[in-house]
């Protein structure tokens, strides 16, 4: 495989979960974000990390219900043939304030035939 179809397999890899993840975000269903996620995965938004899915879905549900999010993959490396990397930019904005900026860091892995997010964490640019 060459280096330029590694790279695009990553990228719709990390794609496909990451898209169900905003979608769930932009809906506003904390449920649909965790499900993008493994059950034991390490979770740093902006406020104690937590270990599976309760957490994320506690976590999405505190955000305002206006919320919504971008990203923009930086860069990708494959680790291992079910493990891929995700470095991001991530755009969060809202109806009445600012768009906030950040970086995030994923790790998905393929569990049977679906890929989910077993790492994530988000760093401020600020």
């Amino acid at each position: 495989m060459s280096a330029t179809s590694a790279t695009t397999d990553i990228t719709a890899v990390l794609r496909g979960v990451l898209d169900r993840w905003k979608s769930g975000i932009d809906d506003h269903e904390p449920e649909r974000v965790a499900a993008a996620f493994t059950e034991d995965a390490i979770f740093q938004g902006l406020r104690p990390y937590s270990v599976g899915r309760q957490g994320v879905t506690d976590y999405y549900a505190a955000q305002p219900l206006d919320m919504k999010v971008a990203y923009r993959i930086l860069e990708t490396r494959r680790l291992a043939d079910d493990l891929v990397l995700g470095y991001l930019a991530v755009d969060f904005s809202f109806t009445d304030q600012p768009t906030r900026t950040f970086r995030l860091g994923v790790l998905a892995r393929r569990t049977g035939s679906t890929w989910l997010l077993d790492h994530y964490q988000i760093s401020r640019l600020d």
